[in-house]
């Protein structure tokens, strides 16, 4: 005869095994469709165009602030070759404490990505790539009017997300294993530029993914 306890522990010690033996499953549906690979910032002089029809006009030459994320889309209906529907946010957050901006300033951007291809169109080139700019101007500004000569130590860290209707799928940080920190800082929007908004508008085009306004 088995004790009314040892009865009554039978059924909780199947929920277990059942919970168990489905987990693996529960984890493989998860998946994020995109994978962030990399983020990737650096200081880049704009091109330089040579044309006639106007006298040449000579500047002292300043440094662009270039974030480049590189990152794969699988989806997860494997019918779907190409989307039109991943945006992709930068949170910066600066190392340029002071009165104005007590914990550094975050600069937010997002650039709307077009007709981006499946990871398995081409497998052997599956790293996308997009950008976001920082102007020298806004340099100038944001550190009180003396840009920095090297953006590793000018940013605390960067964070990168991208969205599907809607939804955040992935995530990154350039510095930083704890996932999302960003929204615990006060937004500063408008600093941060899609790459048509700059002077290097025209190159490229066949390394970056397309872009469309958000």
């Amino acid at each position: 005869m088995i004790p009314p306890l040892a009865r009554n522990t039978f059924p909780v010690l199947a929920s277990i095994v059942c919970l168990v033996w489905h987990a693996p499953d529960a984890n493989a549906q998860s998946a994020s469709e995109v994978i962030i690979s990399k983020i990737e910032p650096q200081l880049v002089t704009a091109p330089a165009i040579a044309y006639s029809g106007a006298p040449t006009k000579t500047v002292p030459v300043k440094k662009w602030a270039e974030i480049e994320t590189s990152f794969a889309w699988q989806p997860a209906n494997p019918l779907e070759k190409y989307t039109d529907d991943l945006v992709v946010t930068y949170y910066v957050l600066l190392n340029n404490k002071s009165i104005q901006y007590p914990q550094g300033a975050l600069l937010t951007g997002q650039t709307a990505l077009s007709s981006v291809p499946a990871k398995s169109l081409d497998p052997a080139n599956s790293q996308l790539r997009t950008v976001i700019y920082i102007s020298p101007r806004s340099l100038e500004r944001l550190f009180g009017g003396k840009a920095p000569a090297d953006l590793n130590t000018a940013v605390t860290d960067i964070g990168v997300t991208v969205s599907k209707q809607g939804q955040v799928i992935a995530q990154k940080s350039l510095k930083s294993p704890q996932g999302a920190w960003w929204p615990q800082f006060q937004q500063l929007p408008g600093f941060l530029l899609n790459k048509a908004e700059t002077p290097f508008a025209p190159l490229n085009w066949d390394y970056y993914v397309p872009t469309k306004k958000p």
